[in-house]
């Protein structure tokens, strides 16, 4: 690792006059580079125009004392060196500008140089991780240069009482977090602050509950994008819907697998886990996953380490976990569907995302930003004519607007209208349609719910359905949802008989589950094929 310093060019201290004797005198930024134990790759000095004549000597004499080190200097304008607003302004701008490596360099960040508005603006900005390093802090001794320094590695913890943050870059956080909406829902805008907060103290798992499309999805980007501009995550944004993984697939997909772990592993694979070391993983639909890959989850969050897929040799992984969930994963452990030891270990942070409906007042602003990213894709912009506007947002804001699909429904309807706005502009008539076009769509979730009879229908033929008695049409009915709710055989045994099964010896559920449908004619495989 290369040791990186970034520091302030001081007008005064630095300054150990023209000739010979400044040899004599310590000189911060010069001297750093005389302890043969710290050797410093390279210097990024920051100095004010003024003191140019300053930094030319500086950087010829530190070249003397340490030639590997490349110094860089860079420019910071300040009317004013004690003006608090221009130095964070200007310094703040510099950090921003940095590509940190903190894979390949030690950051240490010299506050002994510079007004002490500029310290404490380095203070400030390493504290809120825009300078990805420790603090250090040299200063003379009796014997001269090359002097003594120290490192704070700064803990948080200890210095509540003294660190001042400014409340401007808190909002810009979690405006960035509500991707620029300005929202106005007071819950949902009390549950982003504090999720401003999480994201930048606190690497534990975060557990962001609600429904299809309340924004669960967009809003662990937001995380993973705040997190990474913070210095906090080198690794890349990982996202599976755990919906999508069934049986050796998931294990693989999850954990990776080696060479010939099953038929068809030609070559070894390294799994999502690994590919989110150092980063973020998001799995969305947690509740989806097999109970096997949710021990194997458990062991990767708490130790960072899990076997692949076939392995005998554990491999590790460093990342942070956001799951998301549409389901009470509280009734998925009830019914043993869910770890109870798991959820324990994701529940620290758990955020209930509201559903559009529930978030009424927030509709027209997410109107104004769909109709802002449609203009930036489309290349031109768009918009409501007045009436128009009106006429949309009277049924938006109305009873029959089911927004199911929350989020996603009103995305879906601004990209259709601005797809059909001729010359940019969304008129009454395009309104009129899209309104019949989603009435339409929600129709049939305002139908009575399907009848007891009607899965069963599916999979008898008429004759058979002639011979069934009400009972065991009714009792049939519900075992074949639960299958096609389930992912295997053992996983609809363990619903169905969660309570009987606890006071047998042996818990084979799957053979009492295929015996049941056996006498029907019916697989567990032929319902779930259906």
């Amino acid at each position: 690792m290369n040791n990186v310093v970034i520091g302030i060019l001081g007008s005064r201290l630095d300054h150990g006059g023209l000739g010979k004797r400044r040899w004599e005198r310590w000189r911060p930024s010069v001297a750093l580079l005389m302890h043969p134990e710290f050797p410093v790759a390279e210097y990024l000095l920051m100095y004010l125009p003024e003191d140019q004549v300053l930094l030319d000597l500086t950087i010829q004499d530190m070249a003397q004392v340490s030639p590997q080190t490349i110094v860089t200097a860079v420019p910071i304008h300040c009317e004013d060196p004690w003006d608090f607003e221009q130095v964070y302004s200007q310094i703040h701008s510099v950090a921003l500008g940095q590509a940190f490596d903190v894979e390949q360099n030690n950051y240490f960040i010299n506050i002994t140089t510079g007004t002490h508005v500029a310290q404490i603006c380095l203070y400030l900005l390493t504290e809120a991780h825009y300078f990805p390093g420790k603090l250090l802090q040299s200063s003379p001794s009796k014997d001269g240069p090359p002097g003594v320094y120290h490192v704070i590695d700064l803990d948080l913890s200890r210095y509540d009482q003294i660190a001042s943050r400014f409340a401007k870059e808190s909002s810009d956080a979690v405006i960035h977090l509500k991707s620029g909406i300005q929202t106005r829902n007071k819950a949902f805008n009390s549950l982003i602050d504090q999720l401003e907060q999480v994201s930048i103290k606190s690497t534990a798992p975060i557990l962001l509950n609600g429904p299809t499309g309340a924004g669960k999805s967009q809003l662990a980007k937001r995380i993973f994008e705040l997190k990474k501009q913070r210095g906090q995550l080198t690794g890349d944004l990982v996202e599976v819907n755990c919906a999508t993984l069934r049986g050796d697939n998931a294990m693989s997909a999850l954990f990776g697998h080696v060479k010939g772990a099953f038929t068809g592993a030609l070559n070894a694979r390294m799994g999502l886990l690994r590919e989110a070391d150092k980063g973020l993983l998001f799995l969305d639909e947690i509740g989806e996953l097999g109970l096997d890959e949710q021990a194997m989850l458990l062991r990767a969050i708490e130790e960072k380490i899990f076997m692949p897929f076939g392995g005998d040799q554990p491999v590790s992984s460093n990342f942070q976990l956001i799951a998301g969930t549409h389901r009470n994963l509280f009734d998925q452990v009830r019914q043993g569907l869910f770890r109870e030891d798991l959820l324990a270990r994701i529940n620290l942070w758990t955020y209930e995302l509201p559903s559009l409906k529930e978030r009424i007042e927030d509709l027209e602003p997410n109107i104004e930003h769909e109709l802002q990213k449609f203009t930036r894709s489309a290349g031109y912009k768009v918009n409501f004519n007045k009436g128009a506007r009106e006429q949309y947002l009277q049924f938006a804001n109305s009873s029959q607007a089911l927004w199911r699909a929350n989020f996603r429904d009103l995305n879906s309807s601004i990209t259709r209208m601005a797809t059909l706005a001729v010359g940019g502009r969304i008129t009454e008539s395009i309104v009129d349609s899209e309104i019949i076009r989603l009435q339409q769509a929600w129709s049939g979730f305002q139908d009575a719910p399907q009848s007891q009879a009607d899965l069963v229908a599916e999979v008898l033929t008429p004759e058979q359905l002639m011979d069934l008695d009400l009972f065991d049409r009714l009792q049939l009915n519900e075992v074949i949802k639960v299958c096609r709710n389930s992912r295997s055989l053992a996983e609809a045994g363990r619903v169905l008989f969660n309570a009987s099964r606890e006071k047998k010896s042996s818990t084979n559920d799957s053979h009492r589950v295929k015996q049941y449908l056996q006498k029907f004619g019916l697989s567990f495989y032929s319902l779930v094929d259906n």
